[in-house]
């Protein structure tokens, strides 16, 4: 029994032995099968990476290795007419980021850091990185915060480790260097936006680049903008440049000469600031009646151009933006409003065209004429003169501005036939109003000239009347005109009817400062009104400064001529149990009287024409005399 329990324990520990050898051997097989399988896979990986997908991955490879950068091109630079500089280039320190070069694991650290150093919310850039990422230009640099100071420039290159596809860009930032007169004229250089990049990145554009947005730097950005260079460069893993490989230097833009003196535009600017009195906003223009080119362009107020293109706090574009008086408006081109009495140069001028009266045609203003209602009788309305200036003959209506003489030229009076709202009408927009001058600068207005099918579309059907008509006649009512317009008007009586296109920019030259573009004089057209009534305007003119209604601007031992024009406005109110209106003051003025050389309107928000424009035109021109004596 002892044998048969050992034979039997015997056989339990072989069995055992047997079972473990299965085991090993069926894990060796397993082990061996695993291997053989991620051999098979790593195989199958590297053939999909490397000849299926292979090109893919090597041009990736190849973007982070080597780029293709822009070259900015420098900006031509702006010059007055005399060739004294205008704007300048400047070089300016940006922080930017690639996105492809920062690291995920790094972003929040790299994030945070750039908040320290560049005193930015962390939600700002990461938001500026998210819009960066949906345009797919992350091997473009995301531009973080421009118009660096050398010190924190300086920390970003030093601490680049810190800080993989961030870097330090040298760019180049306009410089204006005027008062803040010429803002409007030149206008300013901006960072492209969103919808400026879907239209232009055919023509060369790129994410980064900076336009013009306004003025003469958005009329003629591609003269200014010259072509950008190329550089073909090699970078390491954190995307710094290590060399170039190949580069094609950028073209610099031209230069860009404008008809604008720079001592005639500081006065005018001067002067009329110092009429303003309670007017919110002013413009003046002055042009050279022979050839269209402005001397001298106005608005105010106006701003700093700087602002835009340095380190700008938004609460300085907000505050221009949320001004109630609007000065980013260029007023000169882009406001229009009643004319008033200086609208009389134009009825003037069709009333002895057409025949509806001569130079002896004599009126007689009782300071007011009364008409019937057309359709009932009962009801009379009465149209005033600013006084009862008595009999007056052509000239004398002009120099005393008498509305009743006008009264009759435009809509006629009893027996007295006038031109009529279709003759009024036509002759107003052969002198260039209800339309743009074609001035080359942004934001011009249209103005209005308004007819019978005008106001039955704007009035839901209310038929024009005589008393529009009359309105019409001296520049009130509907009638709405800018500063350049009256400007190119009173150009065209001065030089004998020749409706000029007014121009800022006189030519453009090359970086070696020859002339590859020059704008001469171009004459839209000539008015329909011959030169012997033109004739009689002017010396109606002549007479408004001399002995009229102008007396204050009058020009030391220079023949000038001139129109007036307070224009009312707004909702009336009681003065003194009168009922009166807010005015705008305009005036017009030419010199010398035989050969003019200024054409000058100048235009006041709330105010008046012999008391405050007609001095700007005295102060500017005696200014303009006194330096360039008549004939010189």
């Amino acid at each position: 029994m002892f044998f048969f329990k050992g034979v039997k324990r015997w056989r339990v520990q072989r069995k055992e032995q047997i079972n473990e050898e299965a085991v090993a051997q069926s894990r060796l097989m397993l082990l061996r099968g695993l291997v053989v399988l991620a051999f098979f896979i790593l195989a199958a990986q590297l053939w999909r990476l490397q000849i299926v997908e292979g090109s893919r991955y090597q041009l990736r490879a190849e973007a982070n290795h080597l780029r293709v950068v822009s070259i900015p091109a420098p900006r031509g630079v702006l010059y007055d007419r005399q060739g004294r500089l205008l704007v300048r280039n400047e070089p300016s320190f940006t922080a930017a980021m690639v996105l492809a070069d920062v690291p995920e694991a790094s972003r929040k650290d790299v994030v945070e850091h750039l908040h320290q150093l560049l005193d930015m919310p962390v939600e700002e850039i990461e938001k500026l990185m998210q819009e960066r990422r949906a345009t797919g230009q992350i091997f473009t640099p995301l531009t973080l915060k421009a118009g660096l100071d050398k010190e924190t420039a300086f920390i970003l290159e030093e601490r680049h480790d810190e800080l993989p596809g961030v870097a330090v860009l040298t760019e180049s930032r306009r410089q204006y260097l005027n008062d803040g007169s010429l803002s409007h004229i030149l206008g300013y250089v901006g960072r492209i936006a969103p919808e400026e990049y879907e239209e232009l990145q055919d023509n060369g554009y790129d994410l980064n680049d900076r336009l013009g947005k306004m003025g003469v730097e958005l009329t003629y950005e591609q003269v200014l903008r010259g072509t950008p260079g190329r550089e073909h460069v090699e970078v390491d893993a954190s995307g710094r440049k290590r060399g170039t490989i190949d580069s094609e230097p950028p073209v610099p833009g031209n230069d860009v000469v404008l008809t604008i003196d720079i001592d005639l535009q500081k006065q005018l600017a001067k002067v009329l600031q110092e009429h303003m009195g309670k007017s919110q906003y002013a413009a003046a223009v002055a042009m050279d009646p022979r050839t269209g080119e402005i001397l001298g362009m106005v608005s105010l107020p106006s701003f700093d151009n700087n602002i835009f293109g340095g380190p700008t706090m938004p609460a300085e574009i907000e505050q221009l933006l949320n001004d109630p008086r609007r000065p980013l408006l260029n007023y000169a081109v882009g406001g229009t409003y009643p004319p008033g009495s200086i609208f009389k140069t134009i009825t003037a001028s069709a009333a002895l065209q057409e025949g509806v009266a001569r130079p002896d045609t004599v009126i007689e203003s009782r300071g007011f004429i009364t008409i019937p209602n057309q359709y009932d009788p009962r009801i009379t309305y009465r149209f005033n003169d600013w006084a009862a200036l008595g009999r007056l003959n052509f000239y004398r209506a002009i120099a005393m501005s008498s509305d009743v003489y006008f009264y009759y030229l435009a809509g006629g009076f009893e027996n007295f036939k006038g031109l009529g709202i279709q003759r009024l009408a036509s002759y107003t927009r052969a002198f260039g109003l209800g339309s743009v001058t074609g001035v080359d600068l942004t934001g011009e207005a249209d103005g209005l000239v308004p007819d019978p099918a005008w106001k039955e579309a704007a009035f839901n059907n209310d038929p024009w009347v005589t008393g529009d008509t009359y309105h019409f006649g001296i520049g009130q009512g509907f009638l709405l005109a800018s500063p350049i317009q009256m400007a190119r008007v009173l150009s065209s009586i001065a030089n004998g009817g020749e409706l000029l296109q007014p121009r800022v920019v006189k030519e453009v030259r090359n970086t070696d400062g020859r002339v590859v573009l020059s704008y001469g004089k171009a004459v839209q057209r000539r008015i329909p009104v011959d030169e012997v009534n033109l004739q009689v305007v002017r010396e109606g003119m002549r007479q408004v400064v001399a002995d009229g209604t102008a007396l204050t601007a009058r020009v030391p031992g220079v023949q000038v001529g001139g129109k007036t024009g307070t224009a009312e406005f707004g909702t009336p109110f009681y003065v003194n149990g009168a009922l009166t209106y807010e005015t705008h003051g305009w005036f017009l003025g030419f010199a010398p009287f035989d050969k003019p050389e200024i054409a000058v309107a100048v235009f006041l928000e709330k105010g008046n024409g012999a008391l405050t424009a007609a001095p700007v035109f005295s102060k500017f021109a005696s200014y303009y005399f006194a330096r360039k004596p008549p004939g010189s």
